[in-house]
């Protein structure tokens, strides 16, 4: 296996946040590492779910401390506790793999970050790690988007070499404001229009709109690879390309929608200056510890 690492000189393969929305196809790889017949799937739709990978066990020890968490009075103040803008309730908490030993466990679980490596090709590091909330009676959902795009323009990911994993700790309904996701999408780059405001990221975690497609431009990509919801019993999980135009609805259910959120970035794609932001998003939102993890 040939690697190389990206370095802040290379040429910018995906400009974005101009003064027009332009639409390319992706310049990299998917697949990083051999292409076995389990990733077949994940370079095909850019996806790849497992209907079980935690235990009850241990699902109920994750939402214990996940409720503990979001109670702690420590973290009331923490910008890394982002709360609804309507009711207040916590939306999510970030960096958790820094604030609870257990979560910092789970990252280090070859059953979560084994796929991560074996799809990226080398050793990785956590770009960010975040809970999301999405209690009942009104959450709100985040807007399509594909992830990439911001991390390339606000934290200065050079290429796409990441993937997320997102794991259910409660059930995911059809419902209850579940994950969508447009199949194939990752195999294209929309450069989106406007520029980024300053501290940008204060806004974003509750409310998108930088970095957000145009309605043609969704329509054209769901019209042509359709769209996913995605369900399943809690302890289930889905990894998915950083460029995967994806997004999920309000939850007004009464049943929370929890999970566990955990980006892997490769350590040969370790993030340069942004790309179209005046400054870097917060480290607890966009890592500089570039350490493997073991």
């Amino acid at each position: 296996m040939t690697m190389t690492r990206t370095t802040a000189a290379e040429r910018d393969l995906y400009p974005t946040r101009g003064s027009r929305e332009v639409v390319t196809p992706r310049q990299d790889p998917v697949v990083h590492g051999p292409l076995t017949p389990d990733l077949e799937p994940y370079e095909r739709d850019g996806f790849l779910t497992v209907g079980q990978l935690l235990t009850g066990d241990e699902v109920a020890e994750y939402r214990a401390e996940l409720d503990r968490l979001v109670r702690d009075p420590a973290l009331r103040a923490d910008e890394r506790r982002v709360v609804e803008p309507r009711s207040r309730e916590v939306r999510s908490v970030f960096e958790v793999h820094k604030l609870s030993e257990i979560f910092s466990n789970l990252v280090r679980d070859e059953r979560v970050v084994g796929p991560a490596r074996r799809i990226l090709g080398s050793d990785v590091y956590v770009h960010q790690s975040r809970i999301n909330v999405k209690p009942g009676f009104g959450a709100s959902g985040f807007y399509w988007h594909s992830d990439f795009e911001t991390w390339h323009a606000e934290d200065g990911l050079p290429r796409m070499r990441a993937v997320s994993v997102s794991i259910a700790l409660t059930e995911n309904h059809d419902t209850n404001g579940g994950l969508m996701i447009m199949p194939g999408s990752h195999k294209t780059f929309i450069a989106c229009a406007g520029r980024t405001p300053r501290d940008n990221y204060k806004k974003s975690l509750r409310t998108q709109d930088a970095g957000t497609p145009s309605d043609r431009a969704l329509r054209r990509l769901a019209d042509e690879h359709g769209i996913r919801l995605f369900t399943g019993p809690a302890g289930s999980a889905t990894w998915f390309d950083c460029n995967c135009m994806h997004g999920s609805s309000d939850n007004i259910t009464p049943y929370p929608r929890s999970n566990v959120f955990i980006v892997f970035n490769s350590v040969l794609n370790t993030a340069v200056e942004p790309f179209a932001a005046p400054l870097r998003r917060p480290e607890f939102i966009g890592a500089r510890d570039f350490t493997p993890v073991r």
